[in-house]
């Protein structure tokens, strides 16, 4: 085996019989390196501990091997998994991760990330759902030439530099389920109705009830704020009104998982007497009681794949396809959903 101090590029080269230019091409990325060579020097660069020099690099291209992460989300677990996802990518082709928390409804907010930029030196940034859906901004970065990838959920005429999580998609799935679970008095409780996200989601639901004769009356439609605290205000409201509603969707799993508590505190048993459903599969929905029904956003796997497209775009190579990504969220079925009681 190779000694493993001081090993160079040209170490890894030889030992893997390419040249320094591939090597060099796996190390940033570039899609123009088959997948089994590719994984061949993948395992010799592990295998040896070959650390690229970072310092050396950003010199001779005049980058400084910095990805910036940009976000105005209150929901940690979120943040957490998008993160862990970048890191991977950002820990396998030689970068950094620098995390920039914004408010976006704020005036100066596009001149707050501009300074982000700049201070920071970062080669591009990922940017993520609220922010990710100011157009504003994604114009503002192209005219600064600055590469950047928005998660959304859709494409907001921006395909090119766009990570799709089809949300409306698998609404309409989680609201397939519960229409096969015979219930007709259903209330949506909705995020922040100036995201893009909430709307596309109450939309999967709507159309899918519209379609089998599930009426959503104004009284079982309620604005929440994507907050546990807010689930629960607006469960309280739902559940002590006459008829009560037979199954509360929630617009992500934290608002469910306050439903949940807000049934319990006023004694209605779910799944027997409630149905409540969420939207993301983060860690609390297998964890509390009963566990979640919701829709799996497989986060960790949207964020590599903004991480490779955004590096991509700061490298781009010649003939490099860059095709519309999108991934669908999908349904997890658990305890807090059940059949309606005739």
């Amino acid at each position: 085996m190779e000694n493993k101090t001081n090993v160079t590029i040209n170490d890894v080269a030889r030992i893997a019989g390419v040249s320094k230019r591939t090597v060099s091409r796996v190390i940033n990325g570039s899609d123009a390196v088959g997948k089994q060579t590719r994984e061949h020097i993948e395992a010799i660069i592990k295998e040896v501990n070959f650390q690229p020099d970072k310092q050396a690099r950003g010199l001779a291209s005049k980058r400084s091997y910095l990805l910036g992460l940009i976000y105005d989300n209150p929901d940690a677990l979120y943040i957490d998994q998008v993160q862990r996802g970048a890191l991977e990518i950002c820990a396998n082709l030689g970068f950094e991760l620098v995390v920039h928390p914004c408010q976006w409804e704020n005036q100066d907010f596009i001149e707050d990330c501009l300074n982000f930029i700049g201070r920071s030196r970062v080669d591009g940034v990922l940017i993520l759902p609220p922010v990710s859906e100011s157009n504003l901004l994604a114009e503002t970065l192209s005219k600064e030439n600055v590469p950047y990838i928005r998660i959304a959920s859709t494409d907001l005429e921006d395909s090119n530099n766009i990570v799709i999580t089809k949300e409306r998609e698998a609404m309409r799935e989680l609201a397939t389920h519960i229409v096969e679970l015979g219930h007709k008095n259903v209330a949506i409780i909705t995020g922040p109705m100036n995201y893009h996200s909430s709307k596309e989601r109450l939309g999967g639901l709507t159309e899918v009830f519209s379609k089998h004769g599930v009426v959503i009356g104004p009284d079982n439609l309620i604005e929440g704020k994507n907050r546990y605290e807010s689930g629960l205000e607006c469960a309280k409201q739902l559940l002590t009104r006459s008829p009560r509603p037979t199954a509360i969707l929630a617009n992500n799993d934290q608002m469910a998982a306050g439903v949940i508590r807000a049934a319990f505190d006023l004694g209605i048993k779910v799944p027997e007497e409630l149905s409540v459903a969420g939207f993301d599969d983060n860690i609390i929905a297998s964890r509390i009681i009963p566990s979640l029904t919701t829709m799996r956003r497989p986060v960790e796997e949207i964020s590599r794949l903004a991480t490779q497209k955004l590096i991509r775009n700061i490298k781009p190579e010649p003939n490099a396809s860059n095709k519309k990504i999108t991934v669908t969220p999908y349904l997890i079925t658990r305890e807090s959903t059940s059949h309606v009681k005739k």
